[in-house]
């Protein structure tokens, strides 16, 4: 080793030092320059092990020259912060001077920082390749690199609310060991946790017990052996899990007489059992951050880690597409939209202002002027593609299924709440032996892969019961759908976002596709025309309209779809709209099922049609008070097949029209959270095939007629919130087939009828604290199969505020 080298290096070190106290001091003094000072604390955070380890080490890894610059510019950063403490408080000239000053130190410095970072990966590179394996394990440890704290990057944006909640869940000892960090590729997982390792609340807690280990493939007892290693120990070689399990536990007892962390970043779907050998040890100020795509339910409620504001997502561009202390002429509004064009996403943001970056505006423009055509961000950055499609890796592996129903998301608007009602029909037709259950498996297994949220806003009994569920997909992952429903080498999925009065580019080069696809979605704005109406589908089983227009014509094309099963048109305007065309419905002969989402519907039978096949109606906030009346033929004969009909959130309905009792196959009837409902008809009792009757919510409903005795087959009765309702009818005993009520927060009913004690099929009830009581004496005596349940209802009114 050269004395000069050495010596420099010492220098360097100390010149370090003399600047970082300076920066420590100056903090609380130069008020005005606290935002500079304390990013500038943060670099020089990050750059401290690096300059401590070249001071200290006799294997330099950088050459003297850098040393010496190094040097100068600690030197002179220390004089910077100094000056800054004299700068007067109206000195405004001064002020901006001095701002900028120490940003272009802070910029020096990261640069310092990626160098260093570089040339030491360099350097070990080097040393593999030179000596044998012993000798490398013991540089590994010398070096202390194999588990060490990555360098803070450069850019550091939005995160400081995520960390202190980190920090606040983290630093307080407790019996929960493992905290799982979860969210989809490229959201910061894994700058948060270091920014967390940096932090230095938590270095003063774990002090020299910080382990940071890149899990991402590697076999566990890879990842054992490098813990060991960076300790300055080396392990005997772990030939299988079981022996490296062993020596884990060796290195935690060991480790964990002090405070100590373990960070596990990228840990891959599946990992379960990895994490089951990191959790086994409970020690109060033993603690191991998980960073997943994973949620990894079995350890606990998730961290999510959420998009960026507003304003943090525009800053992170304008750090990306501008060089440092550089002017723009790229006006705000431009750049305002492409943000928002990037959904918040972190990886699309950056990746997009690096493309950007340094050129001229009309490169700008024309890009703009891509996305906002529905050109996806994914289309023009390969990079950013392939890491995205990296998060569906998994599910290649026999979930085929779930793969498909990600990718079928992509069918409704960019930034809206879906109805799992909607993905319940569709998916019912799609996939053989798609029962309302496994589809909602199939949402919660996308959950767990931060791939969808699904969210439930009322935390009780569902029973099947799926209207106040509601998924939601992050704009950038339904342009990830959206793209793989494009690759689909069969074309089974054919979705068309149409903007004005053009269609997309995609559309025009893969129209052939039409003949091919089985599910079809169209969206289209407020300012779309009749154009795009001449298709052909001839295969087509699922059609998706989506539109925000105040009027709504189906396009022609839907009368030549024979082979159509599922139509869902949904108004996302603010008012509901007027359908028009309804008469082309009489044409499909393979149609099960319709939704209809705030549509106004003067008369949903007035054209003489019959739909032979049609089991299931959904009508959701829809206008439907004279829907059924007046109708030129009875309502049996236009629905001969009906089993199945939704009413919710239709607020114009006041009475249930008679005409529907002629339903006789009719054995679903929900009519939810429609509150003007006041009565329903004596004519009830007519459906005798009814096996559920849901009236939950319909507060001004005061009673139901004494003819539902009639309802032999009905197994369950939802009275979920009927506020008005004051009592039960006496022949409800004669409902031999009754196995389960709901009358939770029925809060006026007073009593129960005696005939309640003829109910011998009788298994569940679902009650409040109030209504509970009704159910002592004599009934508890009699019904002793009956299995009470007091349900405590929790409102989940997170997803109102939800922005994509």
């Amino acid at each position: 080793m050269d004395p000069v080298t050495l010596v420099v290096g010492s220098a360097l070190g100390a010149a370090f030092e003399i600047l970082f106290s300076a920066v420590l001091k100056a903090k609380p003094t130069a008020k005005m320059f606290q935002t500079h000072l304390r990013n500038l604390n943060i670099t020089l955070d990050s750059l401290q092990p690096l300059i401590r380890q070249i001071a200290q080490s006799a294997n330099h890894f950088v050459s003297l020259e850098c040393l010496e610059n190094f040097t100068t510019k600690m030197e002179e950063g220390k004089k910077l912060v100094e000056e800054c403490c004299d700068v007067g408080m109206w000195n405004c000239i001064k002020q901006r001077e001095y701002k900028d000053k120490i940003l272009a130190l802070d910029g020096s410095l990261q640069r310092l920082l990626s160098i260093l970072t570089v040339q030491l990966v360099s350097h070990q590179v080097m040393l593999l390749n030179r000596i044998d394996g012993n000798v490398v394990a013991q540089n590994q440890n010398q070096f202390g690199v194999r588990c060490a704290v990555p360098p803070l990057p450069l850019v550091t944006v939005g995160l400081k609310e995520p960390l202190d909640d980190l920090k606040m869940k983290l630093l307080k000892d407790g019996p929960v060991s493992i905290f799982v960090l979860t969210a989809p590729g490229g959201c910061g997982k894994t700058t948060l946790a270091t920014m967390f390792c940096h932090d230095q609340e938590v270095k003063d807690k774990f002090k020299e017990n910080i382990f940071f280990a890149t899990v991402s493939n590697k076999l566990s007892h890879l990842i054992v052996q490098e813990l060991w290693e960076h300790t300055g120990m080396q392990a005997p070689a772990l030939p299988n899990e079981e022996i490296a399990f062993k020596w884990l536990q060796k290195f935690v007892t060991e480790r964990g007489q002090n405070p100590l962390l373990l960070v596990l970043d990228d840990v891959q779907s599946g990992s379960e059992s990895l994490l089951d050998k990191f959790n086994e040890f409970k020690m109060p100020s033993y603690k191991v951050l998980v960073t997943s795509r994973y949620q990894f339910p079995k350890f606990g409620r998730p961290n999510p880690l959420k998009t960026l504001k507003d304003e943090d997502a525009m800053d992170l561009f304008r750090r990306s597409a501008f060089l440092p202390n550089t002017s723009s002429n790229i006006p705000d509004d431009i750049q305002n939209q492409i943000v928002e064009l990037c959904k918040r996403f972190p990886l699309a943001i950056t990746a997009i202002g690096d493309s950007l970056c340094n050129r001229p505006i009309e490169i700008w423009r024309k890009r703009l002027l891509e996305l906002s055509k529905g050109s996806s961000i994914l289309e023009s950055d390969r990079k950013l593609l392939v890491y995205l499609k990296s998060c569906l890796d998994d599910l290649d592996k026999g979930m085929t299924t779930v793969k498909d129903c990600f990718i079928d998301l992509g069918v409704f608007p960019q930034d809206q709440i879906i109805p799992v009602t909607a993905l319940l029909d569709m998916w019912a037709e799609s996939y053989e032996g798609a029962e309302d259950f496994m589809s909602i498996a199939n949402l919660y297994e996308l959950t767990t892969r931060n791939l969808a949220t699904l969210v439930v806003t009322r935390n009780e009994d569902a029973d099947g019961y799926y209207s106040e569920h509601f998924a939601i997909q992050h704009g950038m992952l339904r342009s990830l759908s959206i793209h793989e429903s494009h690759q689909d080498p069969i074309g089974q999925r054919l979705i068309i976002d149409i903007r004005g009065d053009k269609l997309p580019t995609w559309w025009k080069e893969n129209k052939h596709k039409t003949k091919k696809a089985r599910l079809v979605s169209i969206s289209t704005d407020g300012l779309h025309s009749p154009k795009w109406h001449n298709m052909h589908l001839p295969k087509a089983e699922v059609l998706v309209l989506n539109f925000q227009t105040a009027n709504y014509v189906l396009p022609k094309f839907v009368k030549r779809m024979s082979k159509l099963k599922v139509l869902i048109v949904t108004n996302y305007g603010f008012l509901q709209a007027d359908l028009s065309n309804f008469k082309l419905l009489g044409f499909l002969p393979a149609l099960k099922r319709i939704r209809l989402e705030r549509i106004s519907i003067p008369s949903i039978s007035k054209s003489a049609m019959q739909l032979k096949c049609l089991q299931n109606i959904s009508l959701f906030m829809c206008s439907i008070g004279q829907a059924f009346s007046n109708c030129p033929s009875q309502i049996l004969e236009a629905f001969p097949n009906l089993v199945e009909l939704n009413i919710d959130y239709c607020n114009d309905l006041v009475e249930l029209p008679a005409k529907l009792c002629e339903l006789f196959h009719l054995k679903k009837l929900s009519i939810t959270n429609c509150h003007k409902l006041s009565a329903l008809p004596e004519e009830i009792g007519k459906l005798v095939n009814l096996e559920v009757l849901r009236l939950r919510s319909s507060t001004e409903l005061e009673r139901l007629p004494g003819s539902i005795k009639n309802l032999k087959k009905l197994s369950f009765l939802d009275i979920f919130n009927c506020l008005s309702i004051k009592k039960l009818p006496e022949e409800i005993g004669e409902m031999s087939g009754l196995r389960k009520i709901n009358m939770g927060q029925c809060s006026r009913l007073q009593e129960l009828p005696q005939s309640v004690l003829k109910l011998k099929e009788l298994r569940e009830v679902i009650c409040d604290e109030e209504t509970e009581n009704l159910w002592g004496e004599p009934f508890k005596s009699s019904l002793i199969n009956i299995n009470i349940t007091v349900a405590k209802e929790q409102h989940n009114l997170n997803w109102l505020y939800y922005k994509p």
